[in-house]
């Protein structure tokens, strides 16, 4: 993750201040505010399209605040602006999920001007690595805001006793901040949009109805790796509906490791016929539970195999039910090897063939330390941002250490946030949704994704408001580099739409 920009062709070009220099051909950055004061501001130049594009980024942290403007915390953000954009420009503001976790994966990886490099699929081993221009950055479209939850980056929580860590709490932090940049820079009447993964997909479903009942309407919601309903994701309650859902991904990953007995034409072919069977013969054994004639079993046992690349022993004995994380390990038992959970694609052998559950993740251990390394390297060095802290990625142990993340919304401990975007979508019929799908991703599995979206209860002419993407990537899409281009490509277009015209 080494990343020298300065050096690389001079399509970067970086000049630190305090306030930005005016320029004819460069307009200067917002104007500093108290809330922006220990930013650091760089100039810098990158190559889209074979012209030259002129932007700024901004590092730096915004004070929250109670009900007494006493501070409460400082969050921590990085931003991009056009240069000479103007306020009317479309602003996008990005963050991770976890929840607990710093935006660093989507900053390095996906859409911002510069990104990590990293194998693909495959382990990235020790450093140096490489920080390169991203030719697939979105600044073409939009200006672009990446975010740090409290106490994570270089943010923390200053307030004693003060936490952030539940549902509504993060919401509340992220709405305030987001309110309070829009004041600082001068943004109120730009189109504005939120891009969460993972559980920040959970925070922008809250987030976006909250923000339009304050007087913040939003233009759309990109939900990349989508987690709405967290009850779905139950694979051990009675109604047992995780199981069909997280059924084409167990597919779709046999076929990319050619696992499968048989061959198949396509990925598309196979995940269609995997998602009738999960819905239909598959839900309908599992209903019958005990009461399942044998050969029905039989055949549901059968089809899985041909589905999984599973051996049929294991399914039985399995009475039919193998939830993901046992698949991770089974689908290469003999050959000591697991699949990952947030991007299947990769591998890395295993200490204990006999497991129960992984006892890591294989596309953590291929990419942690570029993308930790990446951040590190560019925030200090080449945004200059100066500080003795250190970026923390994770609030992990602090979350731990205060008893937990509190889910608890509207009364539930299980928090299906659907209802909450379904009032967003219907409070603002214009609002927009782009749904960003892996094909191998157990984390947020896909076909669980599309099964929320097509039961919000909205009007059914709203649904004609969610576009659809698919990718043959994981949980973090921008690992792959075609899906990373296609996925510009296709939010390039829906950017386009739901701004119509503005």
């Amino acid at each position: 993750m080494t990343r020298l920009l300065l050096l690389l062709s001079g399509l970067f070009v970086a000049t630190i201040a305090a306030t930005p220099a005016p320029n004819a051909a460069v307009p200067p950055a917002p104007p500093m505010t108290p809330a922006a004061s220990g930013d650091a501001v760089t100039h810098h130049t990158i190559t889209l399209g074979g012209k030259p594009v002129a932007y700024t980024a901004r590092a730096g942290v915004i004070t929250l605040r109670d009900d007494h403007e006493a501070p409460t915390a400082t969050m921590f953000y990085t931003a991009y602006t056009l240069d000479g954009g103007g306020p009317n420009r479309p602003i996008t503001f990005f963050y991770n999920g976890g929840p607990g976790s710093a935006s660093m994966w989507l900053h390095m990886g996906s859409f911002s001007p510069v990104r990590v490099v990293t194998a693909n699929g495959s382990p990235t081993g020790p450093p140096p690595y490489r920080i390169v221009p991203n030719d697939h950055t979105l600044l073409d479209v939009t200006d672009m805001v990446f975010i740090d939850m409290p106490d994570t980056g270089f943010g923390r929580i200053t307030a004693p006793g003060k936490t952030f860590f539940g549902l509504d709490a993060d919401v509340n932090a992220f709405a305030q901040f987001i309110t309070r940049y829009v004041t600082a820079f001068s943004r109120w009447n730009s189109p504005r949009f939120l891009y969460g993964e993972s559980y920040g997909t959970t925070r922008s479903a809250v987030l976006v109805d909250r923000l339009a009942r304050s007087g913040m309407t939003f233009n759309g919601v990109v939900l990349q790796s989508t987690i709405l309903n967290f009850g779905l994701d139950d694979l051990t309650g009675a109604e047992e509906s995780g199981f069909p859902l997280y059924l084409p991904s167990e597919a779709a990953t046999a076929w990319y490791h050619h696992a499968l007995p048989g061959s198949w034409l396509s990925l598309d072919a196979l995940v269609s016929e995997v998602e009738s069977f999960a819905l239909g013969e598959y839900s309908d054994a599992l209903a019958k539970g005990d009461t399942i004639p044998a050969s029905e079993f039989n055949d549901v046992a059968a089809k899985l195999h041909r589905y999984t690349g599973l051996p049929e022993e294991y399914i039985r004995l399995a009475n039919l039910r193998v939830p993901y994380w046992q698949f991770e390990n089974v689908l290469f038992r003999n050959q000591g090897e697991i699949v990952g959970r947030l991007d299947s694609r990769f591998e890395t052998g295993t200490l204990d063939r006999y497991q129960t559950f992984p006892h890591w993740d294989p596309t953590d251990a291929a990419i942690d330390g570029a993308f930790t390394t990446a951040i590190n390297q560019y925030l200090r060095d080449d945004l200059g941002y100066q500080t003795p802290l250190l970026y923390k990625t994770s609030a992990g142990p602090d979350i731990r250490a205060a008893g937990g993340w509190d889910f608890k919304h509207h009364g539930n401990q299980q928090p299906d946030v659907t209802p909450d975007l379904a009032e967003a979508m219907t409070y603002n019929p214009s609002l927009k949704i782009f749904s960003a799908n892996g094909y191998y991703d157990f984390a947020t599995p896909f076909f669980e994704t599309v099964f929320n979206l097509h039961h919000l209860g909205i009007d059914p002419s709203l649904q004609s408001n969610v576009t659809y993407g698919f990718y043959q990537s994981g949980h973090m899409i921008y690992l792959e580099p075609g899906a990373l281009a296609q996925l510009h490509d296709d939010l390039a277009r829906w950017y386009a739409s739901a701004l119509g015209g503005r």
